[in-house]
């Protein structure tokens, strides 16, 4: 697969899971399902059901304290929506209206966590997204 069809789906894959637990969970759901129907109309309903079990699995374990499950459901996620791509590549343009119509439904204040120790001379450069580094 291509590294732009992998970005893609790791692209959809945290959009999606991301979305589940927002007020937008349902409209993320059923735009997703649509997408897998038109190519795989026998696996909709399945689909549908294995993003409210996501769903579930994530709501449980945010009130449990987990903070690893969001990532490993992604991970998840990304990996079904890549090997959709791979077998059904002319869904790719689909996929990337159906991200772009959702990606505002996606919280804008998503918290990052990051922890780092540096010791002697060593340096520590942590970014939540874009970071730009000149050093003189």
């Amino acid at each position: 697969m291509d590294p732009e069809m992998a970005a893609l789906a790791g692209t959809a894959g945290t959009t999606l899971v991301t979305l589940l637990t927002t007020e937008a969970w349902q409209r993320a759901r059923e735009a997703m399902s649509s997408w897998w129907r038109r190519a795989e109309p026998e696996r909709a309903d399945a689909i549908s059901a294995e993003l409210e079990v996501t769903r579930a699995d994530l709501l449980a374990a945010q009130a449990g304290g987990d903070v690893d499950s969001r990532t490993e459901l992604s991970a998840e996620w990304q990996g079904r929506i890549r090997r959709f791509l791979v077998t059904h590549p002319e869904e790719a343009e689909a996929l990337r209206t159906l991200i772009s119509e959702l990606g505002p439904h996606a919280p804008a204040d998503l918290s990052v966590t990051q922890h780092a120790t540096a010791s002697g001379h060593a340096r520590v450069y942590q970014a939540g997204r874009d970071q730009n580094i000149q050093q003189r």
